[in-house]
């Protein structure tokens, strides 16, 4: 792992992993997240400027895990290594004197090396034989079933049957008006040709339905932690009866025990992470599209709030926008999809949302409720005013834009809160309260953020303060 120069991102969070970490990790460059969070693991940090200013929250429930930056000696956790230190006394509590021969020192080293190697080689040989044994089977079996029975999962002839079909075949269902058959074969559904962006959950591919109208299908990742089919059924149900304006339609659902996809309606607009993060001064969005989309979010998670349905997973590119440019919040109530929800196995599923996620999803005695959603809003609002993202990786530093924005406001530079892509072009009127209503929102207590509906309402009153003034008179 220490040769995978151009390495970024690497979980390995809650896997029961021991040990110590290679002192090698220290030599990746590009490493950005180191997420080993949740396992047992002990010994020192890497030293390197990413493990000097690693989140806490990448390492957490690791209880023999030390900190070099945080002045945490591991000395009483680890006993020291004799073989890598020949010269140590067999006392612990003596000094060390140079009494072994510099040869014998290298000959320990090459021995510790070169068993460390034939153990790795043994286990990388041992991995291999049980992939290519289970590939084997698995491509046996398929084969098998190819023989004795026609293809049923997603082809033209199942698409084409009823929506109550035989569960073991698959079975899709819509709801509505609408045609359950699609213009494609079920091939065509999965294509990566037809891909149009991928989440925490799974990935996302666009088909047509024999009626011309486009949907959007979501394959889930997470099949093996799905819920049984009766309970997936029963809760893509009740997310279907979600009517907003600014909520994505979900249109049907298709159930097999290995494959679950959902269906919802197509935006042409693509999502609000493209707007803000990959466009430029000519054709960024303006401040009143800025204004109108955080507005628009806030209303559609009133409405799941309203019924009960806890988004978990919002962020820029699950917000999307339709052909005028009407903000709609998609994938709202998926983790409910799986059985005996954690917040730790939930934030490994969606760890693309780090820095929207509110900080007690890291607290076992803190219950998760829609304030979650309230502080995710929070960094949305403050992405969406200042065109930055929720955390960038620096060289040797680590920027999270709430604390970046609260610090800019404490200093008076209020205007370094704005998008410089915006040129000024927006009235401080506006961007200021908007700004630190973002703030009050990403508060680290639960209790002092406000709730949906209120912000719905200051959002009005920020809009149009003379009409609710003169409201009031009336």
């Amino acid at each position: 792992m220490g040769n995978l120069s151009s390495l970024q991102v690497v979980n390995l969070s809650q896997n029961k992993l021991n040990g110590t970490l290679p002192v090698e990790l220290s030599n990746l460059p590009s490493l950005h997240i180191f997420d080993v969070s949740h396992n047992m693991l002990i010994g020192d940090l890497p030293n390197s400027r990413f493990f000097n200013n690693i989140p806490d929250s990448f390492i957490m429930d690791n209880s023999g895990l030390c900190s070099s930056r945080k002045n945490d000696s591991c000395s009483a956790v680890l006993p020291k290594p004799i073989v890598l230190n020949p010269n140590s006394s067999s006392n612990p509590s003596s000094q060390a004197a140079p009494s072994a021969p510099s040869n014998t020192h290298h000959k320990k080293i090459i021995l510790s090396i070169s068993t460390l190697i034939a153990i790795a080689g043994g286990a990388a040989i041992a991995i291999g034989v049980i992939t290519i044994s289970v590939l084997n089977r698995r491509v046996r079996a398929r084969a098998a079933a190819s023989r004795s029975a026609p293809a049923t999962a997603l082809s033209d002839d199942y698409l084409s049957q009823s929506p109550e079909n035989d569960a073991s075949s698959g079975k899709l269902v819509m709801f509505g008006k609408g045609s359950p058959e699609f213009s494609a074969g079920g091939h065509a559904l999965l294509n990566k040709d037809c891909e149009l962006g991928r989440g925490g959950f799974g990935a996302v591919y666009k088909t047509v339905l024999r009626d011309g109208q486009p949907v959007a299908i979501k394959k889930l990742t997470v099949s093996s932690l799905v819920k049984s089919k009766d309970d997936f059924e029963r809760q893509v149900k009740m997310l279907s009866k979600v009517r907003h304006h600014n909520i994505v339609a979900l249109r049907g659902f298709y159930w097999t025990s290995s494959l679950q996809l959902l269906i919802y309606d197509y935006l042409p607009g693509g999502n609000l992470h493209k707007h803000l993060h990959e466009c430029n001064e000519d054709n960024s969005l303006s401040w009143m599209e800025r204004f109108d989309i955080i507005l628009g979010v806030a209303r559609g998670l009133t409405y799941l709030h309203q019924h009960g349905v806890i988004h978990y997973n919002l962020k820029s590119s699950n917000v999307l926008l339709d052909s005028n440019g009407e903000p709609k919040v998609g994938d709202y109530g998926l983790a409910k999809l799986l059985p005996m929800l954690d917040r730790y196995a939930l934030s490994s599923k969606i760890q693309s949302a780090l820095g929207y996620m509110a900080p007690e999803f890291a607290c076992k005695t803190v219950k998760i409720t829609e304030k979650c959603d309230v502080y995710g809003f929070g960094v949305l609002v403050l992405e969406v005013s200042t065109g930055r993202r929720p955390v960038e990786y620096l060289e040797d530093d680590v920027v999270v834009l709430c604390d970046l924005v609260r610090s800019a406001l404490e200093e008076g530079r209020p205007e370094d809160c704005i998008d410089p892509r915006l040129c000024g072009e927006f009235p401080m009127d506006e961007a200021l309260p908007i700004i630190k209503l973002g703030l009050v929102c990403t508060s680290q207590v639960p209790s002092n953020r406000p709730g949906m509906g209120e912000v719905v309402s200051i959002l009005e009153l920020v809009r149009s303060p003379q009409d609710s003034a003169e409201e009031e008179l009336v």
